[in-house]
């Protein structure tokens, strides 16, 4: 089938037959989100549907190595720096796309092909049809930075069995297909060689149903995940009150898994364990996904005003030392009121969602 390209740039539209495809067209940077694409696809996926034409919508992305490796943190570090309104500006339109293929009214199948992190997990946790391969890596890294999992990743994590959510979020470890579709943030395995006949196979789809008959027919199982076997140390370890005992439980457990956690966790940013560890455990009680991002939109502007946030970025890609000074820098110096200020209302800023 001939490809019609219908927007060239980063973001690349094609029509197959009543399939529309977007592809995230930054190979070279893993395909990270900015805020140019976020708005693109909005775009893109408003006009779609209301499109008698349209059945059903493709994301994936260009290059075979991610999906979507994040969003554009150094733009975020920048205009932190300088004091522009680009932060605002990004997680607005970011959410709210995340939002639109949550509730979009025609089937979105997300391929989950190579790094799926941060705004990858975003375009993709809450679409209809979720696709990994035995390529995929998936992880929310982002308390390794000072900053917490956004993207209303809180709100899937939170429902994944036991505590395994609360591992993901707070640790950053990536995971493979199986372990996705066991946590809830993927639903069918197909091998890689085969996702250049997707777009075909689906170009007559006009229902989750059909979308959903041609995936299973091109599925195969994936190789075995780590998580179930973990799940008894980790529901123990996860299921304490505060990230303190979660932290002393991993310290007296038996499982050489957890002492690497440990190991793991003492260098995240205290801070963002204990608003990561807050979000998640709200999530749960959420009864729309929207609230997540709502929640999530107050963390995050309270993160780039503050310091671990921008600090982390430095160490990671800016001065790339790696090596962060936290602030506070022990657990027990983050007291309550630091954890609160992250989830206190911003007044006119409070993010809304059309209806």
């Amino acid at each position: 089938m001939n490809e019609t390209v219908i927007r060239g740039g980063d973001v690349l539209a094609r029509g197959h037959g009543a399939l529309r495809r977007i592809t995230l067209n930054r190979p070279q940077a893993l395909n990270a989100l900015t805020l140019d694409m976020a708005a693109a696809m909005t775009a893109l996926l408003r006009r779609w549907a209301d499109d008698d034409a349209v059945g059903a919508v493709l994301i994936d992305g260009a290059g075979g190595r991610a999906f979507c490796a994040g969003g554009d943190i150094r733009a975020l570090y920048d205009a932190a720096k300088s004091g522009d309104r680009l932060p605002q500006e990004f997680w607005a339109t970011e959410y709210r796309l995340d939002v639109l293929i949550a509730r979009y009214r025609k089937p979105v199948i997300a391929v989950m092909d190579g790094m799926v992190m941060g705004g990858g997990v975003g375009l993709s946790a809450h679409a209809a049809h979720r696709v990994v391969t035995e390529r995929s890596a998936i992880a929310m890294p982002e308390v390794g930075i000072g900053y917490f999992p956004d993207v209303g990743a809180s709100y899937v994590l939170a429902r994944a069995p036991g505590h395994l959510g609360t591992h993901l979020a707070l640790t950053g470890e990536r995971i493979g297909a199986a372990d996705a579709i066991y946590c809830g943030l993927a639903d069918i395995h197909i091998g890689a060689g085969t996702l250049a006949d997707l777009p075909a196979a689906l170009a007559d789809c006009r229902s989750a149903q059909d979308v959903q008959a041609r995936l299973n027919q091109m599925s195969s199982p994936p190789e075995s995940g780590q998580l179930p076997a973990a799940r008894p140390w980790m529901d123990f370890c996860y299921s304490a009150g505060d990230v303190e005992e979660i932290i002393a439980r991993l310290r007296v457990s038996t499982n050489e898994s957890a002492h690497a956690t440990l190991a793991t966790l003492e260098r995240m940013s205290p801070t963002s364990l204990k608003i990561t560890l807050r979000n998640i455990r709200s999530a749960l009680s959420f009864g729309k996904v929207e609230q997540s991002f709502q929640q999530d939109y107050r963390i995050s502007l309270a993160c780039i005003a503050g310091h671990d946030f921008i600090e982390g970025i430095r160490a990671a890609i800016v001065d790339k030392d790696r090596h962060p000074v936290w602030q506070p820098a022990r657990l027990e110096d983050v007291t309550s009121d630091i954890v609160d200020h992250h989830f206190r209302a911003v007044g006119a800023l409070e993010l809304e969602f059309d209806n």
